[in-house]
């Protein structure tokens, strides 16, 4: 196969990185846009609130082995080279999403359906965990200083837009289909789908040149051959992996995950907003919000990572009470007159994961606002205004600036912490533990934490309260290396 030069031109080594690195994040993000189906589809369904914790636990074990894949593969990293150690992570990343996408349902196999999800969660963990590090160092080593932050924050933009992507597939599938056929087998083709992204991306990335600074570093024989004992063995760099952690990382994870996980959830699961019209407001607010990374990863070069980062972290703490309690409203029904003229009922069928036809009726009622209320069962779902809609929209994008933020300038700053023998582990552990740990459990324990007090806003006192934490110990450790030599 035929290599780019030593040479290679910039934008060459950013979308061949950020292109592998998207699609690692929309293999990861499927699962967490897809929770509450995948709640009905691998648990059982006789506690339907039950089966989305458990679903949104083994979506948080995912996270929770980040850090141990960064520890593995950046250890390979530091050794072998940053270019094959994100080759293997992204082959194990697809392959693991795809072979979700064709698990039986628990009906079909019982037990077996969530424990074969879980197994499938773990091996993303582990390939998520050394994806990002090499990503961003692989950039990074081939950014000039004084644009390094602006270069990096394209990596920067790989999560969002993999989220993005994600939702997107989703929408174009369910919207070509019925909703019993998407429920059915439908929500399963974002998943396989993934299989033709992954060899398209190795296909990019099996093209590039190793790291002109790690090749030269091999070339001279000063690699490191233990880089995880260099790397927390040794007190200063351990003290620099801990502030890293505690001072940037752990609240620019649960600042990422609520101002994109956590609103898709709260929408779908606590104002009950229909199914594509919540995605579609997450989609475009992030769209929406996706260039604001490019533009305070610049500006870090500028004016340096640390006040940007700390800043996202302060006004998303002030602000979630009130933007969530606003949300709240909106979908609240009992705050709308509602038209009784409008009051209807509908009846269709379709066949279950048994085969079974199944007859279904459902109250419809219509708001003054022109907000509707569709009762299914148990179940119930809000069509909101295209008003209240863009309103929603603006809401979600506000904490997506947040999101932009605290994590366009924290690549650059992780690269510029660590010297470059050791620097794939070294930055590969803090951000995922920040990320994988801090930012992964969030929409968990938030749920636990609605669930447990019945209030819709009690979920926030866990992502306020770590980035408050967060802010205050960053403000007085962190040092800012901005442009520093590598």
């Amino acid at each position: 196969m035929k290599q780019l030069s030593a040479k290679q031109n910039i934008w060459q080594v950013i979308f061949a990185s950020s292109a592998g690195t998207l699609i690692e994040w929309y293999d990861f993000y499927i699962f967490g846009s897809l929770s509450s189906i995948i709640s009905e589809k691998f648990f059982p369904p006789s506690n339907p609130d039950l089966a989305y914790i458990a679903t949104l636990a083994f979506f948080a074990v995912g996270f929770v082995v980040r850090p141990f894949g960064a520890i593995v593969f950046g250890r390979l990293g530091d050794i072998a080279g940053r270019k094959y150690t994100f080759l293997l992570t992204l082959l194990i990343m697809g392959g693991s999403t795809f072979a979700i996408g064709l698990i039986p349902s628990y009906h079909t196999v019982g037990i077996v359906a969530p424990a074969l999800i879980l197994i499938l969660r773990l091996l993303q963990g582990l390939a998520l965990g050394g994806e990002y590090g090499g990503a961003a160092t692989y950039v990074a080593e081939h950014s000039p200083a004084e644009r390094r932050g602006y270069y990096t924050s394209f990596i920067q933009t790989t999560a969002t837009l993999g989220l993005f992507v994600s939702l997107g597939v989703i929408l174009v599938t369910r919207t070509t289909m019925s909703t019993e056929s998407f429920n059915e087998w439908g929500w399963r083709i974002p998943f396989l789908l993934s299989i033709l992204l992954v060899v398209m991306s190795y296909y990019i990335r099996i093209r590039l040149s190793e790291s002109p600074l790690f090749a030269q570093m091999k070339k001279e024989g000063k690699t490191s051959t233990n880089p995880i004992k260099e790397s927390f063995g040794n007190k200063e760099n351990l003290k620099l992996v801990l502030i890293a952690l505690f001072g940037a990382t752990m609240g620019q994870g649960v600042v990422w995950y609520t101002g994109q996980f956590y609103a898709l959830s709260f929408l779908q699961k606590t104002m009950n907003i229909e199914f594509v019209q919540s995605n579609i407001i997450i989609a475009v607010a992030l769209l929406l919000g996706t260039p604001f990374f490019i533009w305070f990863g610049g500006l870090s070069d500028k004016i340096g990572r640390k006040k940007i980062m700390l800043a996202g972290m302060l006004l998303a703490a002030l602000a979630y009470f009130p933007i969530y309690a606003t949300m709240d409203n909106i979908g609240n029904i009992n705050n709308k007159q509602e038209l009784k003229s409008e009051f209807r009922i509908e009846s269709n069928s379709h066949r279950n994961d048994k085969g079974e036809l199944v007859q279904v009726t459902s109250r419809i009622h219509t708001y003054d606002d022109q907000t509707i209320l569709q009762e299914t069962g148990d179940k119930k779902e809000i069509t909101v205004s295209r008003t209240n809609m863009i309103y929603l929209i603006l809401l979600v994008f506000i904490q997506v600036l947040f999101v932009t933020m605290v994590y366009a300038p924290i690549a650059a700053f992780l690269v510029e912490l660590f010297p470059t023998r050791i620097r794939y582990t070294s930055m590969s552990l803090p951000y995922h533990i920040g990320n994988g740990v801090f930012g992964g459990l969030l929409p968990t324990i938030s749920t636990i934490l609605v669930t447990t007090y019945h209030n819709h806003l009690a979920g926030l006192i866990y992502p306020v309260a770590i980035a408050l934490i967060c802010f205050v110990i960053g403000l007085f450790l962190i040092k800012d290396n901005k442009g520093a030599a590598l």
